[in-house]
């Protein structure tokens, strides 16, 4: 689903078959900048965790030597970009599932929007603060949903202390860095509480709940009560 909305600000911004610059901050598995690169981009990916990083390149490894040779992986952290790239290096950066585990996102968004060239494509993946008490409420924990309504804290499936962000907080932060809010998506407003094996990809159930998440996801009231928050900034 964020593969498909980022594909979408990509094509609405950059000349088809233009090989874009893209960074990866948090690139994980390396799930983004492989198939970015697949596209024919060149992708750097930066990581902080070096269990995640190994995962990175072991995927790479996997890959044709033609896909490698467009992939970098640097060790390193996100809120110091500025250590490691000039201004205006990328057409696009990627921060997906980073936020949460940064007390104070403002530093990071900064750096981040600073290695951006004019007119390149910020995306954003966070947790939607605005609808924190929704997946405990569903699911029966009125105490943790009551709690959600006064904080910003939560705790992530695998146990980890984390925190949410606000959409319209963040729409201020990213004018106030010279990357403004262009477009943003709903992400997991049906599905947050469904298991991984529901549906078997590829059947025709599973293309339904495609279908309706991705309406879902950009369509109000829905996609304000997701899951996750999809956000598009464009640098000026």
């Amino acid at each position: 689903m964020v593969a498909h909305q980022l594909d979408e600000q990509i094509t609405a911004r950059f000349p088809v078959g233009q090989r874009l610059r893209v960074l990866d901050v948090g690139v994980g598995q390396g799930t983004q900048a492989l198939r970015l690169a697949r596209a024919g981009h060149e992708v750097t990916g930066l990581e902080s965790d070096a269990t995640m990083l190994e995962a990175a390149r072991a995927a790479l490894a996997d890959e044709p030597e033609g896909i490698r040779r467009r992939v970098r992986l640097i060790e390193g952290d996100g809120r110091e970009t500025g250590a490691h790239f000039l201004p205006g290096t990328f057409d696009v950066v990627l921060c997906h599932g980073v936020l949460m585990y940064v007390p104070e996102p403002d530093p990071l968004l900064a750096g981040l929007a600073r290695v951006l060239a004019p007119g390149g494509l910020l995306s954003l993946l966070v947790r939607n603060g605005d609808a924190l008490a929704m997946r405990p409420g569903l699911a029966g924990d009125f105490a943790t949903a009551l709690a959600a309504f006064d904080s910003p804290s939560y705790t992530n499936r695998i146990g980890l202390p984390v925190r949410a962000d606000r959409r319209e907080e963040l729409a201020e932060t990213l004018t106030a860095i010279g990357a403004p809010l262009r477009a943003w998506y709903g992400v997991r407003v049906f599905t947050d509480l469904a298991p991984d094996d529901a549906e078997p990809p590829g059947s025709a159930e599973w293309d339904r709940l495609l279908t309706a998440e991705e309406r879902a996801g950009r369509t109000d009231p829905y996609r304000a009560v997701a899951a996750l928050l999809h956000l598009c900034g464009v640098r000026g």
